[in-house]
């Protein structure tokens, strides 16, 4: 059985070069096509596609709007996004409204038959351009971010404490845990935060303020180390 393919894009010339590279091929046949967003639903519903090819910037009605309403009423029909863009945003977009694969025109020929067949093989196909996009974006967030510390619930109550003024002695007494266990808490605190002195971790505390209150039952501090 041949995959059927629909084209949706307004540049009627790359639209008829791309009807001939399908045609071209012998496992494709195209089913329809059309340069309007607001036709391509009806369309589509009439000819029944396995797979759409959709143009992002479309008179009548975008591309991402179209997918979003497409997938919803046709899940089982596979779309390719066509897009002269590869920026994340118009990627996540289309991703994010169904897409199953993301093409740019640059390399919209063999491109475009690999990401055909990848979709409906289940696969999410990215073509390079748009792939090294996104890994370049990734790099640069992760180049950005700091690895998010992870301090269990005793943790962040002695912390809240410690950075408020309190001794062991007096958090052991609010929490109802022996001092010993409260040192332990501080040295894990010191440890997975990278801050070694309690002036330091007020600091940590300041620059991460969340709004939470101290606890009610915790007595008045004692500013002595």
């Amino acid at each position: 059985m041949k995959i059927r393919v629909f084209l949706a894009d307004d540049h009627h010339i790359f639209r008829e070069a791309q009807c001939g590279l399908l045609a071209a091929q012998p496992d494709m046949v195209v089913v329809g096509q059309t340069g309007d967003g607001t036709q391509v639903m009806e369309q589509v519903a009439a000819c029944a596609p396995h797979v759409v090819c959709m143009d992002i910037t479309m008179p009548g009605m975008n591309g991402i709007d179209v997918t979003r309403d497409l997938k919803r009423a046709l899940p089982m029909v596979k779309v390719v996004a066509l897009s002269a863009y590869s920026d994340q945003r118009h990627v996540m977009e289309m991703l994010g409204a169904g897409a199953s694969g993301f093409v740019t025109k640059m390399e919209a020929s063999d491109e475009l038959l690999r990401a055909i067949r990848a979709v409906l093989g289940g696969r999410t196909y990215l073509c390079p351009d748009v792939s090294g996009e996104m890994a370049g974006a990734l790099v640069e967030q992760g180049r950005r971010s700091t690895p998010q510390v992870v301090l269990g619930e005793r943790e962040r109550q002695v912390l809240k404490l410690v950075t408020t003024g309190y001794t062991s002695a007096q958090i052991a007494e609010a929490l109802s845990i022996a001092t010993s266990t409260v040192d332990v808490h501080r040295r894990n605190i010191m440890r997975k935060l990278d801050r070694h002195s309690v002036a330091a971790l007020t600091r940590y505390v300041v620059d991460n303020e969340r709004g939470e209150r101290p606890l009610s039952q915790s007595p008045v501090p004692d500013n002595t180390l």
